[in-house]
């Protein structure tokens, strides 16, 4: 006969079983983050034109292999493509950096403006003013190889992202299923938590990619009026940036004012300043509301938050993974408020 004493030290190694299995699961899983939650939020954003499919396409397989073939077509092959082209623009761009002819106008401009690199020298204590764009342009041409390198990575990271996707698409019932059961919760609760999880995914991966675009293409517009060169290029480098609310495309059209600035181009330089600050950058604040607050249910600022603390943590897949993160803690806050709430009366 067994004693309480025994069973509770096999339950005590069923749980450290469990929790052994559970992290050489996520070690496991870990290099294919990108691939798991690429898939999670194609599945998500395309969930309503994925069911009307469903109605007119009875087998669930076929259904399934019809709308990955279309998400190849209309998504990620022109995704791929636009990243290929930008990669070569980038690397032109560091070159164009590199040279010694940028390197001349630079220094000439600084010679003609002593007073200007006095006080950036006094900031910076010593700076190499004729070397810096070189030393920087050298610093992002190592990170370009780098991400060239990985081309590879990249092509295996987005076939198993369309396996798991054309999963999601056939079994999504079953996966849904699966999560809830794994849930410690009500069913009401489960349904609740689900629910936002997936207002998060939409909002922060269709919300802010729709408020990024607009950004790209107003930054655009001016890099063109103005005769930027590789205006595309810098338009979706803004766009991409942008993602991170308040201040992302800031990071693009700030030194690309200064780079007209430094060219003899005040007049431009000030038009740009006024046109991204007074335009790009804040219809974000506009924008946000109405696309992206009714669903998302968070602040601004816990917004802001989340997406660089996800970036930190996880990489570019953490523009997802942080947003939901603090709505899962926040729906669990609730749950935890309701039941003590209903305890308490």
């Amino acid at each position: 006969m067994q004693t309480s004493n025994d069973t509770h030290w096999k339950q005590v190694t069923l749980f450290l079983l469990t929790l052994a299995a559970l992290v050489v699961c996520a070690l496991i899983l870990q290099p294919f983050l990108s691939a798991i939650v690429g898939a999670t939020v194609l599945a998500v954003i395309t969930q309503r034109p994925y069911q009307w499919l469903r109605s007119k396409i009875s087998n669930r397989s076929v259904c399934a292999a019809v709308a990955l073939l279309l998400i190849i077509l209309v998504i990620v092959t022109p995704i791929y493509l636009l990243a290929q082209s930008l990669t070569g623009q980038a690397i032109d761009v560091v070159a164009a950096l590199r040279s010694d002819s940028t390197q001349q106008k630079i220094s000439n401009y600084f010679d003609h403006h002593p007073t200007l690199a006095t006080r950036i020298n006094a900031v910076t204590d010593s700076l190499d003013l004729g070397n810096t764009a070189r030393s920087v342009a050298t610093f992002i041409g190592s990170k370009l190889a780098g991400f060239i390198g990985r081309s590879f990575s990249a092509i295996t990271q987005i076939v198993v992202m369309l396996f798991i996707l054309f999963f999601l698409f056939r079994d999504r019932e079953l996966a849904v299923s699966f999560v809830r059961s794994l849930l410690p919760l009500q069913s009401d609760d489960s349904d609740r938590l689900v629910s936002r999880v997936g207002d998060t995914i939409y909002a922060t991966a269709l919300g802010r990619l729709a408020i990024a675009g607009v950004q790209g293409a107003l930054a655009g517009l001016s890099y063109w009026v103005l005769g930027v060169p590789n205006h595309l290029f810098w338009a979706i480098l803004t766009a991409v940036m942008a993602m991170v609310p308040a201040f992302g495309a800031f990071l693009v059209w700030v030194p690309i004012a200064l780079y007209l600035g430094f060219n003899g181009h005040w007049g431009k330089a000030a038009l740009l300043a006024a046109w991204g600050g007074g335009v790009v950058s804040l219809i974000d604040n506009f924008l946000y509301p109405v696309l992206i607050g009714p669903r998302l249910q968070q602040h601004t600022v816990a917004v802001l938050i989340s997406i660089l603390g996800g970036i930190a943590l996880f990489g570019i897949t953490g523009i997802v993974l942080g947003p939901v993160a603090f709505t899962v803690a926040s729906t669990l806050l609730d749950i935890w408020k309701d039941r003590t709430a209903t305890t308490a009366s």
